[in-house]
């Protein structure tokens, strides 16, 4: 069999096409494979480590700005359109794919599209609480829309093809128990947090962890694993604000510029702090873990400040808006929860409730299902 992958642009679009295509690499190990994307930089690198073929399309996204600077970039997207119309047409040809499968980002509307109107069968898996631009407009072409959160269907245009799936993970979040975890990082028995605020490094958000550091090594609390973010030039900055802020390290923090072993550390973790993209959340709640968001405000449309309500409404989250948010205040809400068993135990509980560790085989046998 063929699939054919539409995603790019961000880890929440790209690893739930990963995590799907692995599931059905597994169930049809003699299928082949191709992802299209938009030439953006995390797909050009993660696709191809993960083994699959890439192609590029031109898309980019439309401005919201009334400014003349925003009409102009959207005229181009247009055109842009025009031809990525033409060039996913032209991949489909050659491929010939069983089904086509999206999971987020500009480049999936001109993929989708293509493949609906040749008939071929179509599945959008949309990872955020409320759908984007891009989910929208495909809601009424395609065969299937798969959603990552509960009781969502009368936001798209044609609610009985929306099926609940939840997100898919990486298969490495559910490969050991919380205490194996914790063992293999030598972390021991002290409660452990995990914070993150994104790859690039969130610089404002990261002004704020020295003052969370130093209120931990006073006290002693409990363990901490910072990823900066932003590569050595991220971890660097973070070492000299430590410095100008007159905090010594000691062996409760373990700064590092990124988490490679994120499934292990999440594992291990017992409350994470980070922002509220789709594709962490749905890492969190499927290890029902409970979690500090602060929803980053830079986004396109407000997403994780709506990730972030769900999971609060859910009781599976604290939640802290940037701009009231300090270090002791990050400090105090994972003391809170380390302190009170009983308060954690039931963030953990609501977590793992709207959690979907199985999302990537049930959307692979969904798939499975449409193919011709």
């Amino acid at each position: 069999m063929n699939f054919l992958f539409a995603c790019g642009g961000t880890a929440g679009h790209i690893n739930p096409a990963l995590a799907i295509a692995g599931e059905l690499k597994k169930l049809r190990p003699d299928s082949r494979f191709l992802f299209i994307g938009a030439g953006r930089e995390l797909e050009n690198r993660t696709v191809p480590q993960a083994g699959f073929e890439l192609k590029n399309i031109t898309i980019n996204g439309f401005s919201r700005s009334i400014s003349l600077g925003g009409l102009k970039k959207n005229l181009k997207t247009l055109s842009e359109l025009r031809d990525a119309r033409r060039q996913s047409a032209a991949i489909i040809d050659s491929f010939s794919p069983d089904v086509v499968i999206g999971t987020g980002g500009y480049v999936c509307y001109p993929v989708l599209t293509a493949a609906a109107k040749k008939g071929i069968p179509t599945v959008m898996h949309e990872s955020n609480a409320v759908p984007g631009l891009t989910a929208k407009l495909l809601s009424g072409k395609v065969d299937k829309m798969l959603v990552a959160f509960p009781n969502t269907e009368r936001l798209y245009k044609k609610p009985a093809r929306v099926i609940f799936t939840g997100t898919p993970v990486r298969g490495s979040f559910s490969d050991m128990t919380r205490e194996q975890a914790k063992s293999a990082l030598g972390v021991g028995d002290m409660p452990l947090a995990v914070s993150f605020w994104g790859s690039l490094g969130a610089s404002g958000m990261n002004d704020m962890m020295p003052e969370f550091i130093r209120l931990n090594t006073e006290n002693g609390s409990f363990k901490h694993i910072h990823a900066t973010g932003g590569g050595d030039e991220g971890y660097k900055k973070m070492l000299s604000r430590l410095e100008n802020a007159g905090v010594t390290l000691d062996a409760s923090t373990d700064i590092r510029p990124y988490i490679d072993d994120m499934g292990m550390v999440m594992t291990a973790a017992d409350v994470i702090l980070c922002r509220s993209g789709a594709s962490t959340i749905a890492e969190i709640t499927a290890l029902g873990r409970a979690c500090v968001l602060v929803p980053s405000p830079y986004v396109t449309n407000d997403h994780q400040n709506k990730n972030a309500q769900a999971l609060r409404e859910a009781g599976c989250a604290t939640v802290i808006k940037e701009t009231e948010c300090t270090g002791e205040k990050l400090y105090d809400a994972v003391l809170s929860l380390i302190r009170s068993e009983t308060a954690k135990t039931d963030m953990e509980r609501a977590s793992r409730k709207l959690g979907a560790p199985e999302a990537a085989i049930t959307i692979a046998n969904l798939i499975l299902s449409d193919a011709h």
